[in-house]
C-alpha cells in the first residue's frame, strides 16, 4: 500500500505536468529576488493534483485541500497557512479575471514546508508491509527461471508470507530486526489444477512447489471474459434466448457464478472446473440487473472454455421496464447546502509507511488479495506502556446464501472472499461521497492473474470523526463535566457483482474497537409473472421473496460475515471466560426476595467455545496472568452483534440435511475460539470453491485442543437475514451490522479521564 500522491517525487511529477500545461498562459510578477515569477492557475493545480479549491468571499480566503494538506491563502499575500501554521511563498497569490494564480512551484513549496506531518518516511521497513511492485515482479521472474513454470499458468495469489509472530511483535514493540527473509506465497492455476509455491526473495529461489490434489482455485478476472465469449458461441444457449424473443446476443450480460457442491445431485463432475451462468438483458437503462433472463442457466467448463449444459425451466418474460438505479430518470432534487469538515491544524494521526498512529493506538494495515483490509500489531499506549491488544484482524470469510430452490437459484451460496478474492475486487473510494472530505486515501498494489503488479487507487480511507459525548455529568450546583468522543475510521470497500461491501474498523480513545460491515449496491432479483400482489400468481411468485417492482422479486437471502481476530490481550496467554447474570434468592433477611448475581466459568476446549451467541452472556477473552489494580484479570469483551439495521442472522437458514453443512460450519455459530496456528486463516478453508467437506473452522476445532492460558484466535460470525423491501429497490441504501471488541477490566479506571480536565 502506498499513500496517494504524497511523496515529494510524485508531487514534483504532478507539478511538472501542470507547469508545462499552463506555460503558455503564465502571468509574471516579481518574486522576492526581483526576477519575474512564473504563475499558474491554482484551480488547475488543484484539479491536476487531485485536490479541491474553494473561495470564501466573506473571509476573502482561498482554501486548497489535498489529501492531508489544508492551505489557506488570501489574495495579495505571500503568507499562507499550511495546516494552521504560517508559511511564506516565493510570490503572493494574485487574482486575474476572477481566477487565482500562484507560483508554478506552489505544491513543491508547500510540500517542502514540512508543515504536513501526516505522512512520515518509513526509516525501517515493517516486516508486514505487503509485497512491493518490484517484489511481485521479482517473484514471477524467479518462478519463470526456476524450470518449473509453464506458459499458460495464471496466478490467484501472490502475497507476503508472514514472518513468525514472535519476531513481528519484537519488531513492533522493541524495534528488533526480523531475521526471517522476505518470502512470497504464490497460488498458481494450471488449467483445473492448483499449485502452491513459496519464493525466497532474498535468496531468489523457489523453496516450495506443491500441487494440491482435489482443490479448485478461485474465479479469476479473466474468467469473466471467458464466460461472455462462451455464451456468444453456444448454439444451445442462443436457441434458448430466441425462445424468449432475444435475438441480439451482444445485449446479454453474463455473471460467472460458482456452482457449489450437491453430492452429484446436480449431475456435475466434481473434478471439473465449472461455473454457472445466469444472464441479464441490457435494455439501455444502465441497469441490466433489473432485467433478469429467468429460468435459464448455462454450465461452463472453464478448461474447455465452452458451454457443456443448458438448463431451461421454462420461459418467464424478461421485465423490460426501464429502471435506472442512479436516479438519472428522475427529476433532480434540491441539492443540500454544503457540509464542510475542516481540520485547520492538520490531522491527529500520522502514517509511516503502512503503520498508523492515532492518539493511544498504533497498528499496521495492508490490503490482502483475498480478505481485503487487514490490521496487525494493534497496541494501546496506556500511560506510556504499549500494551498488546490484537496481533492480526481481518475479514476471515463470508457467505451469501439464497433461499430459492429454483433452477437459477438453488446453487447460489457465494463465498465472496474465498471464491472470488474480495481484495482483488477492491472498489476505489470516492472522496466526499464514499468517505468524508477530511479523509486521507491510500493506494494498494496487488498482483493480477498474469502476475503483474496492479495499483488500486484510493483503496483505503482513513478519517477522524465526532461520535457523540464520551461522557457527561451535570452535578447540581457545579459546572458541567463532559467531553467529546472521537473515533478513527479505517474504511475499505469491495464490489462483488451486484453488491458493494463496506468494512469499517473503528477505534475509540477508550480502548473499544468496532468492526462495521455494510452492504449496498443492487439486489439480485428474480423475474416473475406478477405485477402486483393482487395478481393470481403473486402468492407463488413471492414464496421465496418480496415483490419489489412489476415482475420483480427480491429473493430472501443472508449476508454472513466471519472475522478472524488473533487477539493477544496484554500478551499471548489468553482464556475464554463467560459471565452469566442470574437471579438467586435473598438470604440476608432484608425485604427483597431475590438478588442479581453473576456466575463465571472458564471455557476449556475448542469445541466448547464454538457456540450460538446469547446476548445475555458476557464473553471475555481474558489474560488471567495479568490483573488491573484491584486484581481483576485484564480482558476484552467479544460481541458479534452490537446492533444492525436488518434482522440478525442467528444462523444459516437451511435444513440440517443440506450439503452446505458438510462444507461450512462457520455460518451457524457466532463464536469460535481456536488455538493459534498460522496456517489456519480462513473459516471456510483455503480452497472452498466446489469443496465437499469443511476444511475451515469445522476442521480447525475437530481436535478439540485446550484453549486455557494459550495463544488463541477468536472467530466472530455476524450477519443479517436479508428480507427485501421496496425501499431497497432499485438501489439499496447501506445496511450495517456491527461487531464490538470492548475492554473489560483491561484498564484500572476510565481511560479517557485526561480528555475532561486540565493537565496538571
Amino acid at each position: 500500500m502506498k499513500k496517494m500522491q504524497n511523496s515529494s517525487k510524485s508531487l514534483s511529477c504532478a507539478l511538472s505536468a501542470v507547469a508545462l500545461a499552463c506555460f503558455a498562459i503564465l502571468p509574471q510578477i516579481a518574486n522576492a529576488h526581483g526576477s519575474a515569477a512564473q504563475m499558474v492557475p491554482l484551480k488547475k493545480i488543484a484539479n491536476e493534483a487531485g485536490g479541491t479549491l474553494k473561495w470564501d468571499s466573506y473571509a476573502n480566503v482561498y482554501t486548497f485541500n489535498r489529501n492531508s494538506t489544508l492551505v489557506r491563502a488570501k489574495p495579495g499575500s505571500s503568507t499562507i497557512t499550511v495546516n494552521g501554521s504560517p508559511f511564506k511563498l516565493s510570490a503572493p497569490l494574485v487574482v486575474r479575471k476572477g481566477a487565482a494564480y500562484v507560483p508554478h512551484d506552489f505544491l513543491q513549496q508547500v510540500t517542502q514546508s514540512s508543515l504536513d506531518r501526516t505522512f512520515v518516511v518509513e526509516r525501517t521497513p515493517n516486516p508486514l508491509n505487503p509485497l512491493s511492485e518490484e517484489e511481485i515482479k521479482s517473484t514471477v521472474e524467479i518462478l519463470k527461471t526456476s524450470g518449473k513454470y509453464q506458459p499458460g499458468y495464471r496466478f490467484s495469489e501472490i502475497t507476503l508470507r508472514m514472518p513468525p509472530k514472535e519476531e513481528v511483535w519484537a519488531f513492533a514493540l522493541e524495534g528488533k530486526k526480523v531475521t526471517t527473509p522476505r518470502t512470497a506465497e504464490v497460488t498458481i492455476l494450471d488449467g483445473k489444477h492448483v499449485i502452491e509455491s513459496t519464493v525466497d526473495l532474498k535468496a531468489k529461489k523457489v523453496t516450495r512447489w506443491e500441487p494440491k490434489e482435489g482443490a479448485h482455485g478461485m474465479v479469476l478476472i479473466d474468467d469473466f471474459a471467458t464466460v461472455q465469449a462462451a455464451i456468444e458461441s453456444s448454439p444451445a444457449y442462443i436457441e434458448a434466448l430466441a425462445k424468449r424473443g432475444i435475438t441480439d446476443i451482444k445485449k446479454v450480460v453474463t455473471t460467472p457464478l460458482t456452482v457449489g457442491y450437491f453430492d452429484n445431485k446436480d449431475g456435475l463432475q466434481q473434478q471439473d472446473r465449472l461455473l454457472k451462468i445466469v444472464s441479464y438483458l441490457d435494455v439501455g437503462d444502465g441497469n441490466y440487473w433489473a432485467h433478469p433472463i429467468e429460468n435459464l442457466v448455462a454450465v461452463l467448463d472453464l478448461v474447455q472454455k465452452k458451454i457443456i449444459k443448458v438448463e431451461d425451466q421454462g420461459v418467464i418474460p424478461v421485465p423490460m421496464k426501464a429502471t435506472a438505479y442512479d436516479g438519472s430518470d428522475r427529476k433532480a432534487g434540491t441539492p443540500p447546502k454544503p457540509l464542510e469538515i475542516s481540520e485547520p491544524q492538520g490531522k491527529n494521526y500520522t502514517i509511516t509507511g503502512n503503520s498508523l498512529h492515532w492518539r493511544n493506538w498504533d497498528f499496521h494495515l495492508r490490503v490482502d488479495s483475498r480478505v481485503g483490509l487487514s490490521l496487525s500489531t494493534v497496541t494501546f499506549n496506556d500511560k506510556g506502556t504499549k500494551r498488546k491488544v490484537m496481533y492480526e484482524g481481518s475479514l476471515g470469510g463470508m457467505i451469501v446464501p439464497y433461499g430459492d430452490p429454483d433452477v437459477g437459484w438453488y446453487f447460489k451460496a457465494y463465498l465472496d472472499s474465498g471464491e472470488y478474492g474480495m481484495g482483488t475486487l477492491t472498489s476505489p473510494i470516492e472522496p466526499g461521497k464514499d468517505a468524508p472530505e477530511n479523509a486521507v486515501f491510500l493506494d494498494a498494489t496487488l498482483a493480477d492473474f498474469n502476475g503483474a503488479p496492479a495499483t488500486i487507487p484510493n483503496a483505503v480511507a482513513v478519517f477522524e470523526r465526532y461520535a457523540g459525548p464520551e461522557y457527561k455529568h451535570q452535578e447540581m450546583g457545579r459546572p458541567n463535566v463532559s467531553t467529546e468522543r472521537r473515533e478513527l475510521v479505517v474504511r475499505w470497500i469491495s464490489t462483488v457483482g451486484n453488491y458493494d461491501y463496506m468494512f469499517d474498523w473503528v477505534f475509540s480513545e477508550n480502548g473499544t474497537i468496532g468492526i462495521n460491515a455494510g452492504a449496498t449496491g443492487i439486489e439480485a432479483v428474480k423475474g416473475v409473472k406478477s405485477r402486483t400482489m393482487q395478481d393470481a400468481t403473486a402468492k407463488e411468485d413471492t414464496r421465496y421473496g418480496t415483490l419489489l417492482d412489476h415482475n420483480i422479486v427480491g429473493t430472501t437471502h443472508q449476508h454472513i460475515y466471519n472475522f478472524r481476530l488473533d487477539m493477544d490481550v496484554d500478551g499471548e496467554s489468553n482464556t475464554l471466560t463467560e459471565i452469566d447474570p442470574v437471579v438467586l434468592p435473598n438470604t440476608t433477611g432484608t425485604p427483597r426476595t431475590s438478588t442479581m448475581q453473576t456466575v463465571e466459568r472458564t471455557v476449556t476446549t475448542e469445541k466448547q467455545a464454538a457456540q450460538k451467541f446469547d446476548p445475555a452472556t458476557v464473553r471475555l477473552l481474558s489474560n488471567t496472568n495479568k490483573t488491573n489494580k484491584v486484581g481483576n484479570p485484564v480482558s476484552y469483551q467479544l460481541i458479534p452483534y452490537a446492533g444492525g439495521t436488518h434482522p440478525v442472522a442467528k444462523g444459516a437458514n437451511f435444513g440440517k440435511d443440506e450439503w452446505i453443512y458438510n462444507r461450512l460450519s462457520f455460518m451457524d455459530k457466532q463464536l469460535w475460539v481456536t488455538k493459534y496456528n498460522p496456517e489456519e486463516r480462513f473459516p471456510e478453508g483455503k480452497y472452498p470453491n466446489r469443496s465437499s467437506k469443511d476444511t475451515g473452522l469445522g476442521q480447525f476445532s475437530a481436535d478439540d485442543q485446550n484453549i486455557v492460558n494459550t495463544d488463541n484466535v477468536v472467530w466472530l460470525t455476524t450477519g443479517t437475514t436479508h428480507i427485501a423491501r421496496a425501499e431497497e429497490w432499485p438501489i439499496m441504501p447501506t445496511e450495517w451490522v456491527n461487531v464490538l471488541l470492548k475492554p473489560w477490566n483491561y484498564f484500572s479506571e476510565t481511560p479517557t479521564l485526561h480528555l475532561g480536565g486540565t493537565a496538571k
